[in-house]
């Protein structure tokens, strides 16, 4: 899914918090009835781990007779992952899967030499409003996999390890956290969690990741003296255990992993270490040599006149 052409996100301010080493505003734009907010890629920071690509979607309410209706769209050299708080969506991909994506579910679709998905509401759900609320983020394939079979896999809220501590709260969605593990597998180490802070408490974020980041969804989050407001993304520094504190209550995504090593190029819903292979996946999609989506074959994205 690739919600709005969205320009670069905004640098923050200069930070007090040496912890902190790039502070991102996202760029917002309007999608029909609601907001899309972008916080990667930007100018001043292109990857955290592999993640290449973090797009906050609402929340909002969709009116009767309103619906998300993101047609067949082509991918390649990434891996999506696709995550909700509110709301559902039906995916339907080249390899024949359907799937209505729920609250807590992971989905991980694995690109890697070409596939196309289209994301709708589910079409028991229209007719009435709709709550939308979720996340979209992209995960760059390490060197020596970017051209493997596509992939699809969906992960049950339940599966996924809960976080329980005193005003804690949450999930391990992808790789290791304090003692837990998520039961998804990626190409390369990942780490990405939903955590919830009740008004007073801290969370402990250990250093192991060698690239860290967290996005403030809701509330407000302290780290030695700065506050951050909601939509901020915070990038820290390598190596130093980093403890995050609220004084209202917050919530936020944690993500990260290990440093890609290697340069990438994304243009509109490719990602490649070669600007030769993107091109060459314009002019596929251009002239229809991806696969098809079974059951959603009427319509498609075009490739973008950029």
């Amino acid at each position: 899914m690739s919600f709005f052409p969205g320009k670069d996100p905004e640098p923050g301010d200069a930070l007090s918090c040496d912890a902190i080493e790039t502070l991102i505003v996202p760029r917002t734009a309007d999608i029909g009835e609601f907001q899309v907010r972008r916080a990667l890629p930007s100018s001043r920071r292109r990857l955290v781990g592999p993640f290449i690509f973090f797009d906050r979607m609402g929340p909002a309410i969709l009116r009767a007779g309103q619906a998300l209706d993101v047609k067949p769209h082509p991918h390649i050299g990434l891996a999506t992952v696709t995550y909700l708080f509110d709301g559902r969506i039906r995916h339907r991909d080249s390899l024949g899967t359907e799937m209505v994506i729920a609250p807590g579910d992971l989905n991980l679709m694995t690109a890697g030499r070409g596939i196309v998905h289209s994301e709708r509401t589910p079409e028991e759900m229209r007719g009435g409003p709709l709550s939308v609320s979720g996340l979209q983020t992209w995960l760059a394939l390490p060197d020596g996999g970017e051209e493997v079979d596509p992939t699809f896999s969906n992960t049950l809220r339940k599966d996924l390890p809960v976080i329980e501590a005193e005003g804690v709260s949450g999930r391990v969605i992808i790789g290791r956290l304090h003692g837990l593990r998520a039961p998804v597998r990626t190409a390369t180490e990942t780490l990405y969690a939903d955590i919830r802070l009740e008004p007073g408490a801290r969370f402990q974020i250990p250093a192991d990741a060698e690239e860290r980041a967290i996005y403030v969804l809701d509330g407000t989050v302290g780290i030695t003296g700065d506050e951050f407001p909601s939509d901020r993304l915070l990038v820290f520094r390598p190596g130093d255990e980093i403890v995050v504190g609220t004084g209202t209550g917050a919530h936020f995504m944690l993500f990260g992993g290990a440093a890609l090593g290697s340069r990438r190029y994304i243009w509109w819903n490719f990602v490649s270490s070669s600007k030769e292979r993107i091109e060459q996946a314009k002019e596929e999609w251009r002239t229809g040599r991806f696969d098809i989506v079974p059951g959603d074959e009427e319509e498609f994205v075009p490739l973008p006149e950029q």
